[in-house]
Formats: structure tokens, C-alpha cells, sequence
């Protein structure tokens, strides 16, 4: 099954209430929270009381996407806000593991993010701990980006190297340019998350747009 997350990075900040239930609505199946600091990427979005301020709007997953310097410290705001899985990106962390199993010991799924240039190796001695892993298929910061087809290979590798763990309950999720293109070629190189932003939020149809990801294939 593949797994829709829009991303309301790409929602109308003046209506986000309305745009979270929007999501439910046409069919997703997470919603995707990009939490950035100015730091670790150029761009400053919002934090835990936004999270908190729309957690009554819906009853999907919170999918937290923590593009933040040291984000352990946030881990405890966000579990009171109402997120259910929080992805990390390596670099940011000074202690991946450590910052992982605070994640899971807060009750929720915990995730990895690897940038385009971030080597797979990183996960090398965290894979067996990780609910997600999540491939960077833009250069992290900016919604709108056009999708980078190198890391088509990197995709199908991790896949080969969870399944031959059989690490099947891991999630593979894809950030960036996604779209009913690209969602073919990610999903037949393994992935089954996928985080989609203005290709939802600026449709004129979103709910065919939901749909166009999930049936997405390669023929």
C-alpha cells in the first residue's frame, strides 16, 4: 500500500486548519510536518504550538520532519503537541542513536532523513532501531524543487538492504518533487511514503491528485 503524506509546507498558512482537514478528506494518510530553525536549513516554518493548534483538525498521523539543529530538544514538545512519528536528519544529531530511542521511548515512531549527499552508511548500525527512513529527493529547505533522479539508485538499495534484513514494518518515505511522475519511478525503486506538498496543495483537483500518487506505476 502506499502511503500519501501531503506536506503543508505547501498549504495556505492563512487557512492551515482547513487545509489539514482537507487532507483527510481527499484520502491521505499522514500529514507531513516540515519544522525548520533558520539553522540547518535556510528557511524558518513554525513549531510545536502550530502542531498543537491543528491537532484537533484531524485524526491522521502527525509525520514530523525535524530540519533543526540539536532536535532532541524538541522531542517532549512535540509528543505534547500530538505528533506520532518525528524524523531526524543525521547530521543534525550528535548522537543519532541516542536521539532515536528518545524518540521511541516518548511512545512514537522515530525516522532518519538522509540528504542527497548523505551516504546510506549512516544507517549502517541504527537500521534495526528506525520505524522510517526518509530519502531527500531535493536538497532540504524550499518546497517546490524539481526531483533529483540519483537518488533512484539510492532508494532501491536501501529497499534491497531492508528486505534482506526483513525489515519490511520500515517505512521508506521520499521528500521532494514528487508528483504522479516521479511517485512511479520512487515507488518502483522501493518507496512507499510519499510526501507531496504543491503537487496536492496547488491542484486544482487535490482528491485526484491524492489518488494520481497512490495508483501511480510504471508500466
Amino acid at each position: 500500500m502506499t502511503i500519501v503524506a501531503p506536506s503543508i509546507l505547501s498549504a495556505d498558512f492563512a487557512r492551515l486548519g482547513e487545509d489539514v482537514r482537507t487532507a483527510e478528506r481527499i484520502g491521505a494518510d499522514w500529514i507531513h510536518i516540515d519544522i525548520m530553525d533558520g539553522q540547518y536549513v535556510p528557511n524558518l516554518t513554525f513549531g510545536p504550538p502550530i502542531v498543537a493548534a491543528i491537532r484537533s483538525c484531524t485524526s491522521l498521523p502527525f509525520d514530523v520532519h525535524l530540519m533543526v539543529n540539536t532536535p532532541e530538544k524538541l522531542l517532549d514538545d512535540l509528543k505534547r503537541a500530538g505528533a506520532d512519528r518525528i524524523t531526524v536528519h543525521a547530521e543534525a544529531c550528535l548522537h543519532l542513536h541516542r536521539t532515536i530511542h528518545a524518540i521511541r521511548e516518548l511512545g512514537l515512531k522515530a525516522g532518519v532523513a538522509l540528504n542527497p549527499h548523505t551516504p546510506l552508511s549512516v544507517l549502517d548500525y541504527v537500521l534495526e532501531d528506525i520505524d522510517l527512513a526518509l530519502i531527500m529527493t531535493v536538497n532540504p529547505g524550499f518546497g517546490g524543487q524539481s526531483f533529483i533522479p540519483a537518488m533512484l539508485p539510492k532508494i532501491r538499495e536501501l529497499r534491497s538492504r531492508l528486505d534482506a534484513k526483513g525489515l519490511t514494518d520500515v517505512h521508506i518515505e521520499v521528500d521532494g518533487g514528487i508528483n504522479a511522475e516521479t511517485a512511479a519511478l520512487v515507488k518502483q525503486a522501493g518507496a512507499n511514503a510519499l510526501v507531496a506538498g504543491n503537487y496536492i496543495y496547488g491542484s486544482d483537483d487535490p482528491l485526484a491528485a491524492v489518488a494520481s500518487l497512490r495508483s501511480a506505476s510504471v508500466e
